[in-house]
Parts: C-alpha cells; structure tokens; sequence
C-alpha cells in the first residue's frame, strides 16, 4: 500500500472516531431533534468522503468489497441538499454504515504492507 493511501485510511479511521463521539448517547429520535448534531454529523461525513475520493484507485480496486463509490456519492447529497437529505438515512449511515467501515479500513491497514 502506498504510504499516501496509509495517510488517509488513518485519517478516515480518526473521522470515524469523531463521528462515534458526535452521536454517543444519542438514538435516532434525539439526532432528528438535534441541529447541532445533524449539522457535525454531516460535515463529518463530507470530511470522510473527500478522503475516500483521495485514495489510490489501485486500492478501490483491490478492496471492492466497500463501497467506495457510494461513499464517494454522499458528498454532493449531502452539501447540497442539505434540505432535501433524508436525515434518517443519514443516522443510519453514521450510526452502523462508519462503523463498519472503520473496522473494513483497520483491517486494510493491518493486512496491507506500506510501499512507496
């Protein structure tokens, strides 16, 4: 793995964490409720997605099994249409669809030798 893509697979596994934070103690009825949460929610999640738009094609490829592409997709939803975004799937999305993710990543970087 290029060191480059280690670079940001860390990072995505730090936004992942902060998402965690953003959302701990909260279900779905109090994120709805809350703006301030919604609004970290999402720029969180815009941060993940430009990561993931930065990594190495090479990489996507050899690890399809994630979605980068519908990763990469939730940006232009979600900053701009902020009116129009389905904010319940956006809980979803932060609350069991990140998680996932992290641990696919941890495993990527695990398993993955660094090159340059």
């Amino acid at each position: 793995m290029k060191r480059h893509d280690k670079t940001i697979l860390m990072k995505l596994v730090d936004e992942a964490e902060v998402l965690a934070t953003i959302i701990h103690g909260f279900n779905e009825k109090q994120f709805l409720a809350s703006e301030d949460k919604k609004r970290a929610t999402c720029m969180t999640l815009i941060n993940i997605v430009e990561l993931v738009k930065n990594l190495d094609m090479d990489l996507r490829i050899k690890h399809s099994n994630i979605p980068w592409k519908d990763i990469a997709g939730f940006r232009d939803v979600a900053s701009h249409g902020y009116f129009t975004l389905r904010l319940p799937e956006v809980w979803i999305y932060a609350s069991q669809e990140v998680p996932i993710l992290k641990m696919q990543i941890l495993e990527i970087i695990e398993n993955e030798e660094e090159t340059d």
